[in-house]
């Protein structure tokens, strides 16, 4: 017992590791036997009293294999600076493990792993930029699988017949491919993976704004994906491939998955298996890396020898039968799925790190929730103006998803209050849902004849609204629909100017967006104020216009605040 109380703070972190697995054992004695238990093998593992306890978290698809194969290292008895070294793999999202190892205090796990296998190496770039300076510059690659479309067999053969060929494009919603739905021979949805969860999806963010390429349209193109993304985005691939079986929703649905999780899939007999396809344009692959994530100096010396044995021959066979390709790529899976093309795909040698980082960033961009405040002018100004101002309204109002949270207030001689801003799917004063409400809104609003407007003061009280109602973890948006014009009975421009440069701050942002409705608009005064806010001024004729107006403003996003 003397020579237990003289252990370290991390050997006592790590005993209390083990003991959590099966609480209430107390005793060192029993506290051996659970490391027996915990670690694999009917007999003792390890020759050594005090053997260094490795934790590794591995993201969700390849946790088990490593799950195996840290059981069959165990059983070697691998030592590390003279002691024998066990290892315990526990299925952590690489999301929470990037926030663990950056010190964020919300959504991170209890204790901080030893060793991290992410299944993507954006995810290890990531963590260094945002903080994880002290990890190691290497990581060992324990396993690859390239990206592939992936959907029903019967469905496979639909496309193959109506010639249509898997491609990126497909992943853009059909406005931005130049049709308002999809043909009969061509995927109703392609649902991507949720970036912020997962390599796969941040691969396929690449792909998209890869395909898109750069400038303004690109921008809009890459921001429509995104939104459209977002609704059928998923948190892991298990969860994909099993709504490809759910013809409840979508008639012809296609995911974009690593190559492994089709194979794991098809473990299950199913009369309709779910088969692989590769893009026309080449894929990109997942690696999936290891990287020593321990900060004492011996635990660190057996993490190391960990990485150093996933990538061994017995490793090796372990992943590949689990339906991996090697850590090299060189070598597929052990035991072919006949569904699974058996070449190697192309690569889409376009794509770097660099522009894998990069469309990561311009996912954390454009997908955070909006808070925004719509100001809709009912003055004499928009007589003939304000249907096909609500029209587009209507329109846009359908680009918001259930995490936006929005507000709109009418004005003509001064602002009136017509739905506090808040969560767009939760009821307003006890009554309608927020959105059914502001669709309502689009329909019923009416010009107030003779009243002139009050447009600057109005703009003015929206921005300190907006202020009030700030959500860090949100864009911040004023959203102003109006002719344009102000009748000059209160603030003047060149104040509302002054006002807005002295209250905005790119610390806590909030943008204003004027989309001015008609002939005659005053480019010149509007632009001032947005301007002031680091925000844009659009001009529009049609409601059509308005998805174009929107995206055009979203698309800011990857920019602002700092957009030219």
């Amino acid at each position: 017992m003397r020579h237990r109380a003289a252990q370290t703070p991390d050997q006592r972190r790590k005993q209390a590791l083990g003991r959590g697995v099966l609480a209430g054992l107390a005793t060192i004695a029993l506290l051996a036997a659970v490391v027996v238990v915990v670690f694999g093998g009917g007999g003792p593992l390890c020759s050594t009293r005090e053997p260094v306890l490795v934790s590794v978290a591995a993201a969700v698809d390849v946790a088990p294999a490593a799950m195996r194969a840290a059981d069959r290292f165990n059983q070697t008895r691998t030592s590390a600076g003279g002691r024998c070294v066990l290892v315990q793999v526990t299925e952590e999202p690489p999301a929470t493990v990037l926030r663990t190892l950056i010190g964020e205090r919300a959504g991170v796990l209890r204790e901080r792993p030893d060793g991290w296998i992410a299944d993507s190496s954006a995810w290890i770039r990531l963590a260094r930029k945002q903080g994880a300076s002290a990890l190691p510059a290497g990581q060992s690659v324990v396993a690859t699988s390239p990206l592939v479309f992936a959907t029903r067999s019967s469905l496979a053969r639909r496309f193959a017949v109506g010639r249509t060929e898997m491609n990126w494009r497909m992943v853009f919603p059909p406005t931005v491919r130049g049709r308002l739905r999809p043909n009969e021979n061509e995927p109703d949805v392609v649902r991507v993976p949720d970036p912020s969860l997962a390599g796969a999806g941040i691969a396929t963010v690449a792909a998209a704004r890869d395909v898109v390429g750069a400038g303004a349209d690109a921008d809009k193109a890459l921001t429509a994906f995104v939104r459209w993304a977002q609704a059928g985005s998923a948190p892991d691939y298990r969860t994909m491939l099993e709504a490809v079986d759910d013809r409840s929703l979508w008639q012809r649905p296609v995911v974009i998955v690593p190559e492994q999780s089709v194979w794991e899939h098809n473990q299950r007999p199913s009369p309709d298996p779910v088969v692989a396809l590769h893009p026309r344009e080449g894929t990109i692959t997942l690696d999936y890396p290891y990287v020593v994530t321990a900060t004492d100096p011996a635990v660190a010396e057996a993490s190391t020898v960990f990485a150093d044995w996933l990538r061994g021959t017995e490793a090796q066979e372990i992943v590949r039968k689990a339906g991996f390709r090697s850590g090299d790529g060189r070598l597929g899976p052990i035991s072919p799925d006949p569904r699974i093309p058996a070449e190697t795909p192309r690569a889409r040698a376009s794509i770097s790190p660099d522009d894998i980082d990069a469309a990561l960033q311009a996912w954390s961009r454009l997908a955070p929730p909006t808070n925004i405040l719509v100001l809709a002018d009912t003055s004499k100004h928009m007589a003939g103006r304000l249907d096909l101002a609500m029209s587009a309204a209507r329109i846009g109002l359908q680009l918001f998803p259930d995490s936006t949270r929005m507000g709109m207030w009418e004005f003509a001689d001064r602002p009136r209050v017509r739905v506090g801003v808040g969560p767009i799917n939760e009821p307003y004063e006890g009554q309608q849902v927020r959105r059914a409400r502001l669709n309502d809104l689009t329909g019923t609003l009416k010009v107030r004849a003779g009243q002139g407007s009050a447009l600057y003061e109005t703009v003015l009280a929206g921005f300190q609204e907006m202020e009030g109602q700030y959500r860090e973890e949100m864009n911040n948006t004023l959203l102003v629909i109006t002719s344009g014009r102000d009748d000059g009975a209160g603030l003047s421009l060149p104040a509302l100017v002054k006002r807005l440069r002295e209250e905005w701050t790119a610390e806590e942002p909030v943008q204003v967006i004027v989309v001015a409705f008609g002939d005659g608009v005053d480019r010149a005064g509007l632009s001032r104020i947005t301007e002031a806010t680091n925000g844009s001024l659009h001009v529009a004729r049609e409601p059509g216009e308005i998805i174009d107006v929107f995206l055009s403003a979203l698309a800011r996003r990857l920019c602002h605040p700092t957009c030219s």
